[in-house]
């Protein structure tokens, strides 16, 4: 008995180790593959990585969950670039930021974060863009901070408690932060190369993903381990910071607007964008036909959408 014992677990330990080296092989390939393109700023502890394009006036913009600055690379940054001054971020452990290891992943402690990169940076009043995850991170920022943003423009973003999390994000699910790590070191990048029709199926539909989202818009990046630990601990900060953010939307007092896909399979257009605009005095929502990923695509309906609220925020003369 006790042999048959130890041969299981023999077998379990090399498993388990084939499933370590193999993430480690992935996560090395695809870092010397899609190295960082941007620049790095410290905040608080928290390593983040930004693109930055243009000259004008500023813009923020903030991606969701499991994203990276990358997926406003389709066309969207550069367009914007032409008459502002752009930058993407990858938010605290996405991407080629990395989040201070005591450091919590509440909406409010993410928006702390970016407005004092406003200030680091030296931008004065920007518009902040957010897109899903992304969106409750930008209203955050707002009701924290509304000295300084000028305005949102919101991309089918996350306003109120889901009724039900998306199975794109199943995998995610996972409540202790010791099972996140060893999840991600050893089933979640085989089952995401495994899944990975399936999940972009759901994120994009009903418009297809673009067959170079892998690169172009940073797709492989949400492969490495690290990646995976950050977007689940995102997913479990949710219910415990978006109530209260939900209270108090009525007190702001800014531009916002609101882009949403009716054939939306992540977020339901009319329980977060028109669920935000019935409690906002002056926000505005907008309807297109798409999916959830309108900057990736529908590059050019978002970028005028933005550039339609940055002219709506201006500061009058």
């Amino acid at each position: 008995m006790s042999y048959l014992f130890n041969a299981l677990l023999v077998i379990v330990l090399l498993l388990v180790a084939g499933l370590f080296v193999f993430t480690w092989l992935i996560k090395k390939r695809v870092e010397a593959g899609l190295p960082p393109e941007g620049r790095f700023i410290t905040i608080r502890g928290t390593r983040l990585h930004y693109l930055e394009q243009g000259q004008g006036p500023a813009i923020v913009m903030i991606h969701g969950l499991s994203g990276v600055a990358q997926n406003f690379g389709y066309r969207v940054l550069g367009q914007l670039a032409r008459d502002h001054r752009v930058i993407a971020i990858d938010r605290p452990g996405s991407g080629y930021s990395v989040r201070h290891p005591r450091a919590s992943a509440a909406l409010d402690v993410q928006a702390d974060v970016v407005a004092e990169l406003i200030d680091a940076l030296g931008l004065e009043r920007p518009l902040i863009v957010g897109h899903s995850l992304g969106g409750a991170v930008a209203l955050a920022i707002a009701q924290r901070h509304p000295e300084k943003v000028r305005g949102l423009a919101l991309i089918a973003p996350l306003t109120h408690l889901p009724s039900e999390t998306s199975k794109a994000f199943a995998a995610l699910d996972i409540p202790f932060l010791w099972l996140r790590k060893l999840v991600a070191w050893t089933l979640a990048t085989p089952l995401s190369i495994r899944k990975r029709e399936q999940v972009l199926d759901v994120v994009f539909g009903p418009e297809d993903a673009p067959k170079d989202f892998p690169v172009r818009g940073g797709g492989f990046l949400g492969m490495r381990p690290s990646h995976f630990v950050a977007a689940s601990s995102d997913l479990h900060a949710v219910p415990n910071s978006l109530p209260a953010l939900q209270q108090r939307y009525a007190q702001l007092n800014l531009p916002v607007a609101v882009l949403y896909g009716r054939q939306d399979r992540i977020l339901d257009p009319q329980e977060q964008g028109q669920a935000l605009v019935d409690v906002l005095p002056g926000a505005e929502l907008e309807l297109i036909d798409g999916g959830h990923m309108l900057p990736i695509t529908q590059p050019d309906i978002t970028s005028e959408f933005i550039r339609r609220q940055s002219l709506r925020s201006a500061p009058t003369a």
